[in-house]
């Protein structure tokens, strides 16, 4: 368990706090690329890292991420106007554009400089393959953007989606890297689906050894079951830092070479970016590194329906979904959907889950490693010192993988599976 100082350490994302700032030297999903359909289009409010924003896309195509609050009164800059590059505040018409420069004070007199002394909080932007990032953090920090595998191929080779989770961002993450829950929390109670060739070593070994390694993009982590008389069955997963996943995809049986090509096959993960200190943004993002994403491809989390706010049509106020008689009749919890699954475990844990009163297991490894990191890099930050990382993006080309693996094969061993190209 973690003391109550350490879990407000890492759980607590608003400017000046330790988490919110490590946070703030990566580029941070924000909105994808539809939500901002075309120039001058009506901007959108967003909230990141306890930040209220406004996203606009300019006459010219670039995209802005402004402050909400216009710095003469604080009026909402979400009702501006969106016009000849820049987003002018319809109380006294002050404009601004994308670098938070103040463009026109018509307010002013004609003669005044006073434009040249006012700036609106604003941050960079990187558009790609239908995602826009964010960066907002120290300028002579930024990085550049690591190699995850969705932003390595073209746009219609991969689909983004994200929405509310009404969760903090770590309880959400621990989720994602918990292997042990799936036969539980996901499991079907139809025996021949058990008993498939991607179903059966989850449901014949229930306890899965862990083991975790430190790497240059974070961390990876096996669940090692029993397989056949002389091979385990294992997951294995990158954690990319600084919060994203890789859900285990295609088989790896070295002893029966298949005819399956990795490059071929669709990929799927979820990052979880801080909103604020009790709510999260969930993006969702499948690929398939050697084709176009047919319609309707992907994870299940991007067909999860959604209010115009982003908040899940099925959420606590209707218990998810709930169906008693497919619970006892079809999969182990009853609600449909395995992203509302994970949603409704984790987000009726309490917006802020007290970890001083959780007892963690040997199935726990993965989240006491992600903690331990995370506290690290929180200390050295708050010690005036600069916290781990990654300085390879290439590190980052990674995916996961399923893998039978002969018994004398060691985790380590089964870590190259992982490397895209392998």
């Amino acid at each position: 368990m973690l003391s109550a100082k350490n879990n407000e350490q890492i759980t607590r994302t608003g400017p000046g706090t330790p988490m919110g700032e490590y946070l703030r030297r990566y580029w941070l999903p924000a909105i994808t690329s539809r939500e901002l359909p075309s120039p001058d289009c009506p901007p959108i409010r967003l909230k990141l890292l306890n930040e209220d924003l406004i996203a606009f896309r300019t006459t010219s195509g670039a995209v802005g991420l402004i402050q909400n609050a216009c710095p003469h009164r604080g009026a909402s800059l979400f009702f501006g106007r969106n016009e000849e590059d820049g987003l002018r505040c319809v109380y006294h018409g002050w404009k601004f554009d994308v670098t938070g420069a103040c463009m026109d004070m018509p307010s002013e007199p004609a003669e005044s400089n006073f434009k040249t002394k006012v700036r609106a909080r604003a941050y960079p932007t990187l558009e790609k393959n239908g995602l826009i990032w964010v960066y907002m953090g120290p300028a002579d920090l930024m990085p550049d953007l690591p190699h995850y595998g969705w932003t390595q191929v073209p746009e219609g080779h991969v689909h983004f989606s994200r929405r509310v989770q009404e969760c903090n961002y770590l309880q959400a993450i621990e989720g994602g890297i918990d292997s042990s829950h799936v036969p539980f929390l996901h499991g079907v109670l139809d025996p021949e689906r058990r008993n498939s060739p991607q179903q059966r070593y989850l449901y014949r070994d229930l306890a899965p050894r862990l083991q975790v390694t430190k790497t240059d993009y974070g961390f990876a982590y096996g669940a090692q079951r029993n397989g056949d008389d002389d091979t385990y069955y294992w997951r294995l997963t990158p954690f990319m830092f600084p919060f994203f996943t890789v859900i285990p995809g295609f088989t790896v049986t070295p002893d029966q070479p298949s005819d399956v090509d990795p490059n071929m096959l669709t990929y799927s993960g979820h990052g979880w970016v801080p909103m604020d200190d009790n709510n999260c943004w969930m993006v969702t993002y499948s690929w398939n590194p050697g084709r176009p994403l047919t319609e309707g491809e992907g994870h299940p989390a991007h067909y999860v329906e959604v209010d115009d706010k982003m908040y899940s049509l099925n959420n606590a106020t209707n218990d998810y979904g709930l169906d008693r008689e497919v619970q006892r009749t079809q999969t182990y919890t009853g609600i449909p959907n395995g992203s509302m699954q994970d949603a409704a475990i984790q987000e009726t844990m309490g917006a802020v889950f007290d970890r001083t009163k959780e007892h963690l297991g040997t199935t726990d490894a993965a989240i006491i490693h992600l903690r331990s990191m995370y506290l690290d890099a929180t200390r050295a930050l708050l010690e005036g010192g600069e916290p781990w990382m990654p300085t390879d993006m290439s590190a980052f080309e990674v995916r996961s993988v399923s893998a039978i693996l002969n018994r004398q094969v060691a985790f380590q061993d089964g870590l190259p599976y992982m490397a895209v190209g392998h």
